[in-house]
């Protein structure tokens, strides 16, 4: 069982539904149905949906490869929370009223760390069982 991963998608689950919600309620608001109808606002709900979309799958992949090879749980939990906490701070950075370029750069530091070191640790996994 992935529990780790499975932990990590409902959380991630529960921020993504979190902004697509916001995306739905400025719809309404602007009365615009597709695009963005120069709102910058909804603009910006869209783009931090978008970008929370583009970046998920492939980390809960990268993260579910480590846990069905049997690496250490405790190092998945501590590069998961990396990861979630990148899409959080920038998911963030596009909800304020004024972008927080700050956090949203903080947030895909975190975003880009995570996912290069869930990728170095599945292909020493990978190298290890070849030894």
């Amino acid at each position: 069982m992935l529990l780790i991963t499975a932990f990590f998608a409902s959380i991630l689950t529960l921020i993504y539904i979190k902004l697509a919600k916001n995306v739905i309620r400025l719809r309404r608001e602007k009365k615009i149905s597709l695009g963005h109808g120069k709102s910058e606002n909804l603009e910006k709900a869209i783009r931090a949906h978008a970008n929370f979309n583009e970046y998920v799958p492939i980390g809960l992949i990268l993260m579910a490869c480590l846990e069905v090879n049997k690496f250490n749980a405790v190092i998945i939990v501590l590069v998961g929370g990396l990861f979630l906490g990148g899409r959080f701070l920038h998911a963030q950075s596009f909800l304020k009223d004024e972008m927080d370029i700050d956090l949203r750069v903080k947030g895909i530091k975190c975003t880009f760390w995570s996912l290069m070191i869930m990728s170095g640790l599945n292909l020493f996994s990978i190298a290890m069982s070849f030894l």
